[in-house]
Order: C-alpha cells, then structure tokens, then sequence
C-alpha cells in the first residue's frame, strides 16, 4: 500500500541516518571519558578500545529508543510541514491510522532493545568489570613504567625507574618507597633486575642505599649495598562482588533484593518506555508556523529526558524500598501509555474545550 510503504520508507532513512549521527556522539564521549581513566591508572590502556565496544553496546536500548523516537517525530513533522498530513486526512487517513505502519516498522528495533536491555546490558557490565579488576590485581612489577612513579597494587610501596630495557627485565636509576606499620624505607639503586626464584619473582638491584625511619622514636638508618633483593609480584586477592548492572536478569528475578528489583525494573522499563514513545510520538508531532519544525522537536526531547529521567528515579525509590518495583513500572509506564492514547485520541477527534462546553450552552440557551 502507498501510505504505509512511503511511511516506512522515510522512516527507515530517518532512523538510520539518526541512530549514526546518535552512536558517533556517543562513542567520542566515551573515547574522551575512557582516556582520562587510562591516564589515572583505572583502566589497562591496550584495552580502550574493547571497552568503548562493551561501554557502546551496553548504551545501545538507549540510543535505539531516542534514534526511534526522533525517527518517527521528525518524519511526521516534515509531513505537516510540507502539507503531506493533508492529503492523508483528506483521503479518510486518521491520525491513529499511523500507529499501524509505525508499528509494523518498529517492532524489530522494539525486540531488540528489549533483548539489549535484559541480556546485552548485564553481559557487557559484567565483562568491563572484569577487565578492570584483572588491571587491578596485576602484580607490583605489572605496573613499573619507565619515567613514571607507579603504586604497588597494596598500596604500600611507590615504585620508579628511570628506563628500562627491551626485555623489561632490567632498568636503570631505580627508586623505592615503602611504608610498613610504623616504619618508612626509602631505597635507591643504580641498576635493578628481576629474577624469578621458585613461585616468587624478586626486584634486585645493585649498587643503592637504603633509608630507614621509624615514625614512633624517630630513628634514622642507612645503608649502603651492593646487592639488594626484596620481594615483588604479589597481586592483591580482592572480590569486588558482581553488582547490580553486572548480574542476569533471571538472578535478578531469582534473588528479589531491592537492589536487585530497582535494576529489573530499570531494564524492563526501558522496553516498555520504547513502545510508549512511540505513541508519544505520534500524538506530539505536529508543526506550528511560529515556532517550526525545530520547537516541535525540541519539545520532544524535553519528553524523552523527562520520561528517561523518570525511570533513573524509580529505580533508586526501588533500591532503596521506598517503592514497590511492581507499582512503580504500573504507575509511570501505565499512565505514559494513558496520557498519550488520551492526548492521540484528542488530536485525532479534533477535542477542545470549546467544543466540549458548546452543546451545553447550546442546550441552556433558551428557544426563540
């Protein structure tokens, strides 16, 4: 049919030229914000680029959802602007008769940000988090780089080396400092090497000092040697724990936590709104002379923050059991769907308050 095959043909160039101009937004503020952890030591800096992949599809529901919203509020209001809506209308075409066609267009991105929202989400948390403990729990030599000072992953031992060598088993001008308990050792070398002996890797330098100061009765030791080993490579043993972003939603259903219902109702809810914006969409786009194309737009936007910000809302009120996960997916999504049929029905049946009060004035008025 013509309607519908124009529709979704502009449709599907709308949406696709805005998911692009969407993701390419994204993406440069997550290569800007994944850099600066890469400078501060949180995240293996080979690994940028495999965390952009997880940090992107992991934002993907989001994305579909405003690049399909803004899709279908775009195409409409070019409609009204050039006058297209008019000839629909005249040819017996409702405004809910776009709900059909929009509908058969968007199910498959409404499918896959529902799959995205409850499977890809926790998978790509749960595989950044990963990668950032694994960097975590690298050993003291792990984190030596040539010209930089670089903390143990203890957090008791600040380590330094002027260069190293090709093989990163050996270095020049190297420096040390450690603190343990009550006392505080400073040690610098000409030359360090490392050596595996055993299970145990062991940092031994050659021609150095050591200081040694004790915080209690302020006694100060030096020493002077040839040859010094001390131990390094010890990872820190840690379990973070999953969280809440990170776990499946079947442990999500399994284990009814209010963490883990604020985190459910989340990813629900972001299928759900998905399917609401559309509605929204069809009901608020139109186009004023005055304001254009882009107020109309604008306006849509603000509805999308407001709805999204909505849904970060309730899951914190669910976290922290101020409201049920249930109730609260009812409540806004319920009452988004409500509005927006009633505020499309209005639009469709031309309802104003005017004409609502006129056949009772009509009927009060008296007969002549």
């Amino acid at each position: 049919m013509l309607f519908h095959s124009s529709l979704r043909r502009e449709l599907g160039r709308s949406f696709g030229a805005t998911l692009v101009v969407l993701v390419t937004i994204v993406m440069t503020m997550i290569l800007i914000r994944t850099l600066g952890q890469a400078s501060k030591g949180s995240v293996n800096p080979s690994e940028i680029i495999m965390l952009m992949g997880f940090s992107v599809v992991g934002y993907l529901p989001v994305i579909l959802t405003m690049a399909l919203f803004i899709s279908v509020v775009g195409t409409l209001s070019r409609m009204y602007s050039d006058s297209e809506m008019v000839i629909w209308f005249t040819a017996g075409r409702g405004l809910s008769a776009f709900l059909g066609p929009l509908m058969r267009f968007a199910w498959p991105v409404l499918l896959v940000i529902a799959l995205l929202s409850l499977v890809a989400w926790p998978w790509t948390n749960q595989q950044t988090q990963d990668m950032r403990d694994n960097y975590e729990r690298r050993g003291d030599v792990d984190r030596i780089a040539p010209g930089q000072f670089q903390e143990s992953s203890g957090g008791r031992r600040v380590f330094f080396i002027d260069r190293d060598s090709v093989d990163g088993k050996t270095g020049r001008n190297v420096f040390i400092s450690s603190r343990e308990k009550d006392r505080e050792s400073v040690t610098s070398a000409r030359t360090g090497r490392i050596e595996t002996i055993g299970q145990d890797r062991f940092l031994v330098l050659n021609r150095g000092q050591r200081l040694d100061t004790h915080s209690k009765n302020q006694d100060l030791k030096v020493f002077e040697f040839t040859e010094y080993a001390t131990r390094v490579g010890d990872a820190v043993l840690f379990d973070r724990g999953t969280t809440a972003r990170a776990r499946s939603s079947l442990t999500l259903i399994t284990d009814p936590t209010p963490l883990n219902q604020g985190e459910l109702a989340w990813r629900i809810g972001i299928a759900l709104a998905a399917i609401n914006l559309v509605v929204i969409a069809v009901a608020v786009a139109s186009v004023s002379p005055r304001a254009g194309r882009s107020g109309n737009l604008l306006f849509a936007l603000f509805a999308f923050m407001v709805y999204l910000n909505l849904i970060n809302l309730g899951q914190s009120w669910i976290s922290t059991s101020r409201v049920s996960a249930g109730g609260f997916i009812l409540a806004l999504h319920g009452s988004a769907l409500a509005l927006a049929l009633l505020w499309l029905a209005k639009r469709h049946n031309n309802w104003s308050l005017r004409a609502l009060l006129s056949p009772r004035r009509a009927a009060e008025s008296p007969s002549t």
